[in-house]
């Protein structure tokens, strides 16, 4: 451990209760998780904040990913890594992280450093003030987008438009992954049974269809810079389909029955 990362954890040594847990999902992350961490945690020092902790969850990487996040959480005591139990898939390894963080926050974050670590203290703030959710669009103003492939992106906002029309939602960026819950959210949208990127849409969409606010802020997202995306579009376009027409007919045909208790009433 250096100098720098030994003095983070002495700071933050009887920080108290964790209140926020950042879920970072791993598959073949090992050349740059490491810097992903570091970032994330220099903004948190940067802010004197240390009611937090980093969840790394290796989904079955084939490189060094395992070896690295293991040293990391050996070096870094607001670290904690665990294996995804279940068969390959990036819901899966998100459903890992939302079965062991200790927060009364939950952010999950991609491992790749494409969402802001600046970001992230946002989405912390806002919860602590008492949003139940945050979500961020890189699609409105103050919003910042770097390098995204453009026919992901025309894709992507097909997608988005199809789902603000479907649930007559204002939020135009649900399938973004980099979102924020209360724990009585996570709670409030069992079961889940996405096992892949889908879960990026099936966790928000439960969220608003079971009646939990949510805040929108204005988000940066930059392009990785090593390795590839994990994202097959071929094949997700049935899961995400299958999903959102899941959670719109629950919406439209439960009477409430899934809705949170304090708010179950017939739309």
């Amino acid at each position: 451990m250096n100098a720098e990362a030994k003095q983070s954890s002495l700071d933050c040594e009887g920080a108290g209760a964790t209140f926020f847990s950042i879920i970072i999902p791993a598959h073949n992350e090992a050349p740059g998780i490491a810097t992903t961490c570091s970032c994330i945690m220099d903004h948190f020092r940067t802010h004197q904040i240390c009611d937090y902790e980093v969840i790394l969850i290796n989904d079955h990487s084939t490189d060094d990913t395992s070896a690295v996040i293991a040293r990391l959480s050996a070096d870094h005591t607001q670290i904690n890594c665990y294996e995804s139990e279940e068969e390959p898939g990036f819901g899966n390894a998100i459903r890992k992280g939302l079965s062991v963080f200790r927060g009364q926050a939950a952010c999950i974050v991609m491992g790749d450093l494409s969402d802001s670590p600046e970001d992230i203290i946002s989405y912390y703030l806002l919860m602590k003030q008492g949003a139940e959710c945050v979500f961020g669009s890189r699609f409105i103003p103050g919003a910042s987008l770097e390098g995204y492939p453009w026919v992901k992106l025309i894709l992507n906002r097909m997608a988005n438009y199809f789902i603000k029309l479907l649930f007559r939602i204002s939020h135009n960026d649900i399938t973004n992954a980099f979102k924020c819950y209360h724990r009585k959210v996570i709670e409030g949208v069992q079961p889940l049974f996405s096992k892949h990127f889908n879960l990026a849409v099936e966790l928000p969409l439960k969220a608003i269809a079971r009646g939990f606010n949510y805040r929108i802020i204005p988000i940066t997202w930059t392009n990785r810079k090593w390795g590839k995306s994990n994202l097959k579009i071929k094949e997700m376009g049935s899961r995400y389909l299958f999903i959102i027409l899941y959670v719109w007919l629950e919406k439209m045909l439960s009477k409430g029955d899934y809705r949170r208790k304090d708010q179950s009433r017939d739309d």
